[in-house]
């Protein structure tokens, strides 16, 4: 604070010979103050003590504020020399931590993406690995990509993959450590789908186009803009139900599909280590015995017991009622049949006579024109 702002900025008398005069009148106090200190009582040095303080007080304050300002002037000017270092320090650590900074968004970024991958389910659970992808440029597709996964990794060629949003493609070849993504965009690319409003099923054919389009859809205007495509699962390759993208009108007026996994860049995907069904369920659960599940139910109640007793006793009865009615009519048709047989072997006989009777006619007939005509 400059003297000019201090309470003395109206006083027009010289400073020094204004302290002066306040240091002799002081001084002389102090001396009056001390001869006189014998013959007075120890109440009235008290006073006189106590008026010399009061009076003196604002002196010392005039006196001490030029200290006071030479230490802030002192304390602002090291302040200042002593700033050009500091800030220099600053801005050593604000470049450090700059990079600090960059490097934190970008561990934020794939930590959120690592967690959005995560939250993927299939439905029923299906095991699957996380990779890294790069661009595959000298590959014989003409979109593909390498993962950092392999045959140590339990992936298989057919295997599908995922990005935090959809499917993006099919493993194409396998190495020990290293993979090949077709996307779905390659021309290659055939993967069985559905409207997921109407169950329409359809096939997603790439033609290296950022939108696959649909071929033969089945139904008639069971397609509408904005629908939601999944994977059907048709054919066991692929399980059903993974976010494919919705569904839009193309310039040349056939079906396609806006991608979900067109969203972001495909830099880390999840491949499922699916081949068929068959890995999902046990195949002699399948097989098991008829009456398998009666040996776990729990032993029925005595009313259940009669009604299941009376039931079979009424099976019973009539299965052989039943028997007897199979029986009596298999004898009558039986004798049927003799009857039959022996009607038609009557009948045979009776024409065998009447016939011989015909033959014997005629034999008579033609013997007896004969006999007339001889010799008399």
């Amino acid at each position: 604070m400059a003297f000019r702002d201090g309470p003395f900025e109206n006083l027009k008398l010289p400073l020094a010979w204004t302290a002066a005069a306040v240091v002799v009148v002081g001084v002389v106090a102090a001396i009056v103050m001390l001869a006189s200190g014998s013959r007075q009582s120890a109440g009235q040095a008290s006073y006189m003590r106590a008026g010399v303080e009061s009076a003196t007080a604002p002196v010392g304050e005039v006196l001490s504020a030029p200290v006071r300002w030479t230490g802030d002037v002192v304390e602002y000017v090291t302040g200042y020399f002593f700033a050009v270092s500091e800030n220099r320090r600053l801005r050593e650590q604000v470049a450090e931590l700059s990079d600090w900074r960059d490097e934190a968004i970008a561990l934020k970024n794939i930590n959120a993406r690592y967690e959005q991958m995560l939250g993927i389910h299939a439905d029923p659970p299906i095991p699957m690995v996380t990779g890294r992808t790069v661009l595959d440029s000298r590959g014989p597709f003409a979109r593909a990509r390498l993962i950092n996964l392999g045959s140590r990794d339990g992936v298989r060629p057919g295997n599908p993959a995922l990005s935090e949003h959809g499917i993006v493609g099919r493993i194409s070849g396998v190495s020990h450590g290293v993979s090949r993504l077709v996307l779905v965009t390659d021309v290659s690319s055939r993967i069985p789908v559905m409207v997921e409003r109407t169950d329409a099923r359809a096939i997603l054919a790439g033609d290296a186009s950022r939108n696959p389009r649909l071929d033969y859809v089945r139904g008639i205007d069971v397609i509408q803009e904005g629908d939601r495509v999944i994977t059907s699962g048709d054919g066991g390759g692929i399980p059903r139900g993974l976010p494919v993208g919705v569904v839009a009108k193309g310039v040349d007026g056939s079906w396609r599909v806006k991608l979900f996994s067109e969203r972001t860049a495909i830099d880390y995907v999840r491949v499922l280590l699916f081949q068929d069904f068959n890995q999902l369920i046990d195949p002699n659960s399948l097989t098991a015995p008829a009456l398998a599940a009666v040996e776990s139910a729990p032993p029925p109640t005595p009313a259940q017991a009669a009604a299941i007793n009376d039931a079979a006793t009424r099976r019973a009865n009539e299965r052989e009622a039943q028997a007897e009615r199979a029986r009596r009519a298999e004898v009558e048709a039986i004798a049927r049949e003799r009857a039959e047989a022996e009607a038609r072997a009557q009948a045979v006989r009776e024409a065998a006579q009447q016939a011989a009777a015909q033959q014997a006619a005629a034999q008579q007939a033609t013997t007896a024109p004969s006999n007339g005509n001889g010799p008399g």
